[in-house]
C-alpha cells in the first residue's frame, strides 16, 4: 500500500508542474517557472523515496539525496517567490 502512495505522490507532483508550466505558457508569470521547477524537484525527491524505499531498500541509501533534492525544490521555489516579491 505504501508503495502506492509514494508513486501516487511522484505523479501528482510531476502533474502539478505539467500544469504550473502548460500555465507560464498562457499567462507568462515567471513565479509559474519557479514554481513548476519546485514541483519539477518534489517529483524527483518522491521517484527517489521509491525506488530507494521499495526498489533498493537494502542495496543502497538514498536519504542523503533525497534530502538534498527536497531542500533544493524548496530553496528554488523560496528564491522565487522572494525574487518575485521585489
Amino acid at each position: 500500500m505504501a508503495e502506492a502512495v509514494y508513486l501516487l505522490c511522484a505523479l501528482t507532483s510531476a502533474a502539478c508542474a505539467f500544469l504550473l508550466l502548460r500555465s507560464y505558457f498562457r499567462s507568462r508569470s515567471r513565479l509559474l517557472v519557479w514554481s513548476s521547477l519546485a514541483f519539477v524537484g518534489l517529483a524527483l525527491n518522491n521517484a527517489l523515496l521509491f525506488v530507494d524505499l521499495v526498489l533498493i531498500p537494502d542495496a543502497i541509501d538514498l536519504s542523503i539525496v533525497r534530502s538534498v533534492t527536497g531542500l533544493a525544490a524548496l530553496m528554488v521555489l523560496a528564491y522565487g517567490l522572494i525574487w518575485e516579491a521585489e
